[in-house]
């Protein structure tokens, strides 16, 4: 019975788990690596290390209370069925909640980061269009993606607002840059599932067009931010791994689709572009 019991015991807590546990590892990514580059960013001036430990420690919360939610409300693929599990969920639920009011409330008890709501309303704005977005079918996948990477990727502002209390261009830069990369990066996953068979370039550029045409578009997008004064040049150099790694795509041999590999592959260009991101405000 006890040999039993162990099997039952961890998929029960299996189950627990993935009812609660942020599974999206992609998600994880948009979410720390633009918080990473508004903190390294900030280390220019004077940073303010409590308000931004608060804000990490919100952030994190606030995307990790997401599953829970969707779990009770029985909106995600892994729904509280039974009356102990939505009692868990619920129970998750309110301790993950009074961790984010918590620390959202001390980051605003003295008035100090109040642009915080600003960067908040944005990102709930676009949090609510994705959800909209998403009821159009499967087709809508793709850009309520990346509409919701501009929630993701708004830990940037809000990272180097809080640490430095500055609202400014800066901060404008980073969650423009971090989402413009992330934008890109969904588009990739997308066509690379989509054009699995795609064996030459003919193919691969019938089937990669509008990939093809927004990494034109975003070297238009970098371009006009360095005209504008918006990114430093070491900044969109930040972008050129990822733009190598979109154009020789279509020119490589035909290799089989290795969905693990990919999502290791596009961890690696996240960590590069992060970590040259924050490069370009230390050099």
């Amino acid at each position: 019975m006890a040999g039993v019991a162990a099997p039952i015991g961890a998929m029960h807590n299996g189950r627990q788990k993935a009812l609660v546990s942020p599974r999206e590892h992609g998600a994880w990514g948009m979410l720390l690596v633009p918080l990473a580059t508004g903190a390294v960013a900030a280390l220019r001036s004077s940073v303010n290390g409590g308000a931004l430990a608060l804000f990490i420690v919100a952030a994190m919360s606030l995307f990790w209370l997401r599953t829970p939610v969707e779990s009770w409300l029985g909106t995600s693929a892994v729904k509280a069925r039974t009356k102990d599990e939505r009692a868990f969920v619920l129970k998750m639920i309110a301790a993950i909640g009074l961790l984010a009011v918590g620390s959202i409330a001390a980051l605003l008890w003295d008035g100090l980061s109040r642009g915080l709501l600003t960067i908040g309303a944005v990102a709930g704005l676009a949090f609510a269009i994705q959800v909209g977005v998403k009821r159009l079918g499967r087709k809508a996948r793709m850009p309520a993606q990346i509409i919701g990477a501009v929630g993701l990727t708004s830990t940037a502002a809000g990272a180097y607002y809080v640490a430095t209390g500055k609202l400014d261009h800066v901060a404008v830069a980073l969650w423009l840059a971090n989402w413009l990369f992330a934008g890109d990066q969904i588009h990739f996953v997308q066509v690379r599932i989509r054009s699995s068979r795609a064996a030459n370039m003919d193919e691969k550029m019938k089937q990669g067009l509008p990939f093809f045409c927004g990494q034109v578009g975003l070297i238009g997008v970098i371009l006009a931010a360095c005209r504008l004064g918006l990114f430093s040049d070491a900044m969109a150099l930040a972008f050129v791994p990822v733009l190598v790694r979109g154009t020789l795509w279509f020119v490589r041999r035909y290799r089989p689709l290795d969905v693990h590999k990919l999502g290791f592959s596009e961890l690696t260009h996240s960590l590069i572009f992060g970590a040259l991101l924050c490069a370009s405000f230390l050099v």
